[in-house]
């Protein structure tokens, strides 16, 4: 058996596993946490009552947080013309067409998000088998694939997430950092939960979600108490 760290010891400690936490409680747990020497991302894992080996049922989204992820966040846009100067003017990290294209099929992927024109997205289908795998292919269902192109990189920039279950149909997000305070926390992940609760599947039937946990890079996870969260 894999031997935990003293801080996860710890935290293990401090966490009553009897009980299921209200957001605002287990926000505040987090905060007595042992902290690492590293401002660690806190991250929520959400399990949804999906079956999501069926499109239908694929959970997908974004949400803006209300005080971001507490991450600078790497965008690139495929564009072109007034739509590449509109891009960069919304603080894209990189811009570019076949350029682009190219420098990713020799190996570049210094970026955490990807936004695309809807003319450009012949191009784009060209390393979806890069992109794909790593969640970094733009999607017009989540908004990356727009020509608006400058709001969408603004969005980002300012705190926009995205969600998407998993195989398990589980949803994992960062909400945050550990520097942030527990109000704040509390902000993005009601935020969250309401974003992936109106992005229930009209065929999903019964309990839509079932467990949720929050915890930190380096922490053990707090369980939260699922019947509130089905009510944002």
């Amino acid at each position: 058996m894999a031997r935990r760290g003293k801080r996860w010891e710890e935290g293990h400690r401090l966490v009553n596993y009897d009980s299921l936490y209200s957001i605002e409680d287990a926000c505040s747990l987090l905060k007595k946490f042992p902290k690492a020497k590293f401002d660690e991302s806190v991250d929520i894992a959400v399990k949804l009552g999906v079956d999501p080996r069926k499109a239908e049922e694929n959970v997908r989204g974004t949400v803006v947080l209300p005080h971001g992820t507490g991450k600078t966040l790497r965008v690139v846009a495929f564009c072109k013309g007034e739509k590449a100067k509109e891009a960069l003017d919304a603080g894209a990290d990189a811009v570019g067409a076949d350029d682009l294209v190219k420098k990713i099929q020799d190996g570049w992927l210094e970026f955490d998000s990807a936004v695309a024109t809807p003319d450009a997205m012949g191009l784009v289908g060209r390393i979806g088998k890069i992109l794909g795998p790593r969640g970094l292919m733009p999607n017009p269902k989540v908004g990356t694939v727009t020509f608006d192109i400058g709001k969408a990189v603004a969005a980002i920039k300012g705190g926009q997430v995205e969600y998407r279950t998993e195989k398990a149909g589980v949803v994992q997000v960062g909400v945050g950092r550990s520097s942030f305070e527990a109000a704040q926390l509390v902000e993005n992940i009601t935020s969250l939960i309401d974003a992936v609760n109106k992005s229930k599947p009209k065929t999903s039937k019964g309990t839509y979600i079932l467990s949720a946990h929050l915890s930190t890079t380096m922490s053990p996870g707090v369980p939260l108490d699922p019947a509130p969260l089905r009510k944002y």
